[in-house]
């Protein structure tokens, strides 16, 4: 196999030296060369650990007779960045993350890629970066963090935080118990978020190797998946085998089901567009709706669930689901391990792969079927839903699968307007709000301010027993796939593009319905009316304007000027 780059190398002699300037000899600069990239840095968990994946992946590379090069684009994460102005940056980050590897991916032509992350925006960072380059790429999961005392995770976070901001509701103690117990070990936090949502969907999609997804991130397999994967890479350089013959519109669907069936993170419906869009494939908001209305929900995973994500992979993972949901999928679809899907899961039912990790499971006191649900026991179709009507016209995302039946509908509660998360979060903690209102959140799109995620004001909202379970929430932000309750997000148009979401007011009357897949301001100032009238109303109000943005430089200044909504992936146009 001839490197893809010498013709480069014969143009410029420099090349050569230049890299057996970095380390490399004579033999190294004659083979295959592949990029070999992580997130790797001191930033968080999901990101510490993922240079000894990565010597592993080298070490694959170099005993399939070519040359690895390691290059670095360190992430940054929402648990650090709650409550200040680097929340604003998180969704940006992906932009951010995806144009460096795009940097990188044409300093010269490359015969492979290997890239490797645990979470929210480096994921889909990477996935988008893979579709974009079209080499031939893997993606290696950074795995899952381990379980938390009394078989928690690190969302904890929430309670412990709001009590924190009440007078006498906690101790010293029970604070830094929680900091030294909450997040145990490195990988992805352990409940189904974005984070563990997007190693999920990278597996489903086709472009990690099958069972990677969410291994325990301190367990030998993980290691041993990331040399398979560093293997890999070069067989399929030397097919020829690039994402656009993986990543096509049937791998989509696939993935779409899964996400379905395992109670994914919304985020997922901002990523899945974004990526898609790399390749010219577009990813319709209503293709998750359709899909939602028939997937069965098997995966029993915090939040929508009981469990966390190592003991979903240790009663199957993503093949188990894909293998019970087998009639529904595309079993022809094409993937990194240079087989189709379903030659993938007869290997790994030949190699006892499905049966091997139950005894870790029962560890736990857990069977499969308390994970991973039998589609004839299942009770739920579906996991989210996309609402449309004169709040959101272009659409909104609802997780109904991580909130009660009793907030599935609501008519004619009373709105709560706040034109910034930081003033609904202070609402909440000093009870300003009551049970039965709708909190509305808006300013907070990707034009807005970048959209970041309201988990302090959804967590607050639920641990707070005064009104969890009566209080929903609607922005044009978004959440993390941490959240639980009656929380809708990605309206769009959002507020800073002039969206109908912006003029709505103190006391107007809000209803929405999961079933009837609709979401409308139906009073005026406490006064009920049509659904048209209200419309008519919001048009009216639309003549004010919207508030104007405080002045902006750098990168977020092109991120909030140019970005996409958030029903369309909220990727730079």
């Amino acid at each position: 196999m001839q490197q893809k780059s010498y013709p480069e190398r014969k143009f410029w002699a420099q090349f050569d030296a230049l890299q057996m300037g970095s380390g490399w000899d004579d033999i190294d600069i004659t083979k295959p060369q592949i990029l070999v990239e992580s997130v790797y840095g001191d930033s968080h968990p999901g990101s510490v650990h993922l240079n000894q994946l990565m010597e592993q992946v080298n070490i694959g590379v170099y005993e399939s007779g070519a040359k690895p090069a390691r290059f670095y684009t360190t992430d940054i994460c929402d648990g650090c960045a709650q409550g200040h102005n680097g929340m604003n940056y998180i969704l940006a980050s992906r932009e951010a993350i995806a144009n460096m590897v795009e940097i990188h991916g044409n300093m010269c032509s490359w015969d492979g890629m290997v890239l490797s992350s645990s979470c929210d925006k480096s994921i889909p960072a990477h996935l988008k970066a893979i579709a974009r380059l079209n080499i031939p790429a893997i993606f290696v999961p950074g795995g899952a963090m381990r379980t938390g005392p009394n078989y928690t995770t690190s969302i904890v976070a929430g309670d412990i935080s709001l009590r924190e901001k009440r007078d006498g509701a906690i101790t010293e103690r029970e604070v830094m118990d929680y900091k030294l117990t909450g997040c145990p070990s490195v990988g992805a936090c352990s409940f189904l978020g974005t984070a563990s949502t997007m190693q999920c969907m990278a597996e489903a999609l086709g472009l990690a190797l099958p069972g990677t997804a969410l291994a325990p991130a301190t367990m030998r397999d993980i290691l041993q998946y990331s040399r398979q994967a560093g293997r890999k890479i070069v067989e399929l350089a030397e097919k020829e085998i690039a994402p656009d013959k993986i990543l096509t519109f049937e791998a989509f669907k696939n993935a779409i089901i899964i996400h379905s069936a395992i109670g994914g993170s919304t985020n997922a419906m901002i990523h899945f567009p974004s990526i898609a869009r790399e390749l010219g494939i577009e990813i319709a908001p209503e293709l998750f709706d359709e899909i939602n209305h028939k997937v069965p929900h098997i995966g029993n995973i915090y939040p929508s669930g009981s469990h966390v994500a190592e003991c979903f992979w240790f009663a199957g993972g993503i093949p188990m689901v894909q293998l019970m949901l087998k009639d529904m999928l595309n079993l022809d679809v094409l993937t990194v391990s240079g087989k189709t899907l379903g030659d993938n899961l007869e290997e790994l039912q030949e190699n006892n792969w499905f049966e091997r990790n139950l005894g870790y499971l029962a560890n736990y006191g857990l069977k499969r079927e308390d994970v991973i649900i039998p589609v004839e026991k299942v009770k739920e179709i579906g996991s989210v839903a996309v609402l449309k009507g004169n709040i959101a016209p272009e659409g909104s995302v609802v997780k109904y699968s991580a909130c009660g039946e009793n907030q599935r509908e609501v008519v004619n509660a009373k709105a709560r307007v706040f034109n910034s998360e930081e003033d609904a979060y202070n609402a909440v903690v000093q009870s300003k709000i009551n049970p039965g209102d709708v909190v509305i959140i808006r300013y907070e799109g990707p034009r807005g301010c970048g959209m970041p995620e309201m988990l302090a004001t959804t967590e607050a909202i639920c641990c707070d027993e005064r009104i969890n379970g009566s209080v929903s929430l609607i922005t044009d932000g978004r959440f993390s796939g941490g959240t639980r309750g009656a929380a809708i997000g990605h309206v769009s148009p959002e507020a800073a593009s002039g969206g109908p979401i912006a003029f709505i007011e103190e006391g107007d009357l809000v209803s929405y319905s999961v079933a009837n897949r609709t979401i409308n301001m139906t009073g005026i100032h406490g006064k009920p009316c049509t659904a048209e009238e209200a419309a008519e109303e919001l048009k009216k109000r639309s003549v004010r304007g919207v508030i104007p943005r405080q002045p902006r430089k750098g990168f977020y200044k092109i991120y909030t000027e140019y970005a996409r909504s958030g029903m369309e992936g909220g990727g730079l146009e």
